[in-house]
């Protein structure tokens, strides 16, 4: 009987300690079990194994671990359960790793983080000691021979395990007397490529102290433990932003500890998605990568693994065409985002369920009505099509009314089926049942929400659909233009959390100092301040960005309106106060709108008008919000477009523009057929306002505005509209119209209805 002692140097950590060995005759392939990645392969050499600089192991017959020993004539012995004492060569050598890296971390009182790296120094000194069983030759003198090019065979760099260091603190991070400098702790000396290592100590820091520093922290806010480490249940999300500060991580601000374990699982695979801004970034993710491949493939494989089809997608060369002799007009399928929270409300108080479908290659299912010629596709001219064009009988991805042909033809098969089109919304499509319910459609080019009160109608319309098109049935409605909706018995939350933290990941505020409101109530911006210019294109970004991210985030309505109105030539504080705005959202990620079951079964709107707010111009801003059954569905904030010679003139303008909103939200629900409560309320804070509303005898102050005036009078005469007066403090629509300080902010972000699912407190 022979025994042999093989010792394997792994030179990486496998933190979750599930580690798969595929052994050959004289090679061993270690696994990560969860990546499937492949750690390293090694060969015996002198009873060790050492790791090669390959990644595939040679073509030779795998085996078990079993078939292995047995093939090899080694008895394996395996010891009792809470017996070390009978693996004594392994538990020896544990032993000594753990022995050197202890005495390693006590005497450069590196913290318990560092764990990992302290063992793999010891291992990496260990294999450069002499040793008595390898006849005081070290383990790296032992391998030589076989393998002089070896990555283990090194000097001894010049550091020192657990080296104070100092990294710069910028200055917008520090006050006047606070150091310039922070200390850290390295260990960042191990030289083996295969280990991954940052390219600096500051990267090291960053990637490694930041992340466990931000769990570390978030975790003592809520548990109180006094022992760092990494939290397996936070979800990675605020782990890759550029490093700026780490005296508010993200951590702080931001937890999934109330979610439930099915959307906070959801929540955590689009957090893990990293879009691609280019080709070349694609090809750094291994999915993205696979994806491209795939597409540059485009095979389709039978069961036995031949090729079934190829596959290509035609794109025409639409940027040719002529207004007025290939297309006559453009038209995609957008639904209103006023729409889409409408639905919302009414789903919440009348427990309606929400579906949402995907459709796939939606531009190729339309009917052209132009006549549309297009050359032959390169590579299939032939003599017998020579001098020929295609006549397109169907429209194709690059068409440019592809949108509109895809839109007329879904419209002509929902109106088959007995739908409607809505005329005030023109992608909302409704059908009546004679027992008095209802199913609902609505579009946004080719993405459907299906939402009612009859679930067999809607089930029944997922198979007509599918019949006609090639539809993906995506469930219930989680996921919708970058809003995350979460639905319990409560209500309905919305949120663009996902879309924040990119944002914030990708300015690199990830970890900035967050302030409690978007602006500064001392700061009145206007278009020739003297300050320096900045950056056009970026501020343009950031703004766009602000603009989409408002559709679920009306605390920031103001704000972006204001930061918006200076696009042609932005200057340093304009950047300044859109950088604020990304600081106020790094303390609410989260935050959204909050749709619940309520007693109300009316439209509130509340308008008001801050008179010459603009220090430019002196024109005012207005601003209203709107409630359908005790829900936010629409909010506005604009400057107007003349200037008001007084504030009850301002107000007036403003509650103009709320009145016409009203207008339309009643319209659609009474296309939808829901039960309405009227008149419509509109609540004012200015009394002039209102007596002018009332009383037209008011000629010398009111005929500039008679058109408002006479809109205004014929709805309240007609019953449409009531006007009632509100005090100032509780004018919902003040958030609109002016920055505001945090105890009034916190108060009108709460009656507009904004929770934060995601709130760390």
């Amino acid at each position: 009987m022979v025994h042999y002692q093989r010792l394997p140097e792994q030179v990486q950590l496998c933190y979750q300690g599930i580690l798969l060995s595929t052994l050959f005759s004289l090679f061993l392939t270690w696994t990560d079990l969860d990546s499937g990645k492949t750690i390293g392969n090694a060969e015996e050499c002198s009873g060790l194994y050492i790791l090669k600089e390959r990644h595939d192991p040679q073509e030779q017959p795998q085996m078990t671990v079993g078939e292995f020993l047995a093939q090899e004539r080694i008895v394996h012995l395996s010891s009792c359960v809470d017996t070390p004492q009978q693996n004594g060569i392994a538990e020896r050598k544990n032993r000594h790793l753990l022995e050197v890296a202890r005495s390693l971390m006590f005497s450069m009182n590196v913290p318990k983080l560092f764990w990992g790296q302290a063992v793999l120094t010891a291992t990496y000194l260990i294999n450069r000691m002499p040793s008595r069983v390898l006849k005081f030759q070290t383990p790296c003198q032992t391998l030589l021979k076989s393998f002089p090019t070896t990555r283990l065979i090194s000097t001894v760099p010049p550091k020192i395990f657990g080296c104070s260091v100092f990294v710069h603190i910028n200055q917008q991070h520090r006050s006047k007397l606070d150091p310039s400098e922070s200390p850290i702790t390295t260990e960042n000396h191990i030289p083996p490529e295969s280990f991954n290592q940052p390219e600096s100590i500051v990267d090291l820091w960053d990637k490694e102290h930041i992340q466990e520093e931000t769990e570390e922290r978030a975790l003592s806010q809520q548990t109180h433990e006094a022992e760092p480490g990494p939290n397996p249940s936070k979800l990675p999300a605020w782990r890759k932003g550029v490093r700026s500060c780490t005296q508010h991580p993200i951590g702080n601000f931001i937890s999934y500890d109330k979610l439930s374990p099915t959307f906070r699982a959801f929540t955590s695979s689009i957090t893990d998605i990293q879009v691609p801004q280019n080709i070349q970034e694609a090809f750094k993710y291994p999915k993205w990568k696979a994806a491209v491949d795939e597409e540059v493939r485009a095979l389709e494989r039978m069961a036995d693994g031949n090729v079934d089809m190829y596959k290509a997608r035609l794109v025409a060369k639409g940027f040719t065409q002529s207004y007025g002799i290939d297309y006559q007009e453009t038209f995609a399928p957008v639904a209103k985002l006023n729409t889409v929270r409408v639905l919302l409300s009414l789903a919440a108080n009348l427990d309606w369920s929400l579906h949402q479908l995907d459709v796939k290659n939606a531009f190729l299912n339309g009917d052209l009505e132009e006549e549309v010629y297009m050359d032959i596709p390169a590579g299939l001219e032939t003599t017998s099509n020579f001098n020929k064009v295609c006549r397109l009988r169907k429209s194709l991805y690059g068409l440019k009314q592809s949108p509109r042909a895809w839109f007329e033809r879904f419209t002509k098969v929902v109106k088959g089926y007995g739908f409607v089109q809505c005329q005030s919304d023109h992608t909302l499509f409704v059908k009546h049942f004679p027992e008095g319910k209802l199913a609902i459609i609505i579009v946004y080019v080719d993405d459907i929400i299906l939402t009612g009160d009859h679930e067999e109608k809607i089930d029944l319309l997922k198979k007509l659909l599918t019949k006609e098109f090639e539809i993906k049935d995506l469930g219930n409605l989680k996921y919708f233009l970058g809003m995350e909706i979460a639905r319990s018995k409560k209500g309905i939350a919305v949120s663009q959390r996902k879309y924040v933290l990119d944002l914030l990941n990708e300015t690199g505020m990830l970890r900035c100092k967050p302030t409690e409101t978007p602006m500064d109530t001392t700061v009145k911006l206007e278009e020739s301040d003297g300050s320096a210019p900045v950056d056009k294109g970026r501020y343009q970004r950031l703004v766009g960005k602000l603009i989409y991210l408002s559709h679920t985030r009306p605390d920031i309505g103001f704000s972006f309106s204001v930061v918006s109105q200076f696009m042609n030539n932005p200057t340093e504080k304009h950047m300044t106060a859109v950088i604020r705005i990304l600081r106020y959202l790094k303390m609410t990620p989260g935050k959204g709108l909050f749709f619940q079951r309520t007693t109300k079964k009316e439209i509130e709107i509340f308008s008001d008008a801050d008179w010459a707010g603009s220090v430019t111009d002196r024109r005012s801003t207005s601003g209203y919000c709107s409630f359908v059954w005790g829900n936010l569905v629409t909010w506005r904030s604009k400057k107007q477009s003349v200037v008001a010679r007084s504030s009850a003139e301002a107000e007036f303008r403003a509650m103009a523009q709320g009145i016409c909103e009203g207008i339309w939200l009643n319209r659609l629900l009474e296309e939808l057929r829901v039960p309405l409560k009227h008149p419509m309320v509109l609540y004012c804070d200015n009394q002039a306002a209102i007596s002018i509303a009332k009383n037209p005898v008011h000629h010398d102050r009111t005929k500039h505005v008679e058109i408002d005036r006479h809109f205004i009078k014929e709805k309240i005469e007609e019953g449409v509209f009531k006007v009632s007066y509100t005090p100032t403090n509780c004018q919902t629509a003040d958030i609109l119209t002016k920055a505001l300080a945090r105890v009034n902010f916190e108060d009108l972000t709460e009656k507009l209805g904004m929770i934060n699912i995601y709130n760390a407190a």
